[in-house]
């Protein structure tokens, strides 16, 4: 993913096809994605910016042919960083990255 881009990255194709896969062969269960940013702007935006994206990555997955009723969304924004990068402290685009990121989890079996 891009800063200030929900669209999602060429690059996340290959990790999503295999949620799909996965999802494929285990018709038991649930998906939920999380999707964050960075805290490099505002806050509300960034929990509008990671819905989007949450939205965008479920949207793939059910283009694949997953049923709609197996998978959800959130965004998360800013509020679940990994580092020590909050609002204000100056870090790298590599620190920045790692907050930048979408997580999935099985909710049901």
């Amino acid at each position: 993913m891009i800063l200030n881009s929900s669209y999602l990255n060429k690059s996340a194709y290959p990790e999503l096809n295999k949620v799909v896969d996965y999802m494929s062969r285990r018709p038991d269960i649930k998906i939920a994605v999380g999707s964050h940013t960075d805290s490099r702007e505002g806050d509300q935006y960034n929990v509008w910016l990671s819905r989007r994206r949450a939205m965008r990555t479920v949207q793939y997955i059910t283009s694949k042919g997953i049923d709609p009723s197996r998978i959800s969304g959130k965004g998360y924004g800013e509020t679940q960083l990994l580092n020590e990068c909050t609002n204000g402290v100056k870090c790298s685009e590599s620190e920045h990255q790692l907050n930048r990121r979408s997580e999935f989890i099985v909710i049901e079996k």
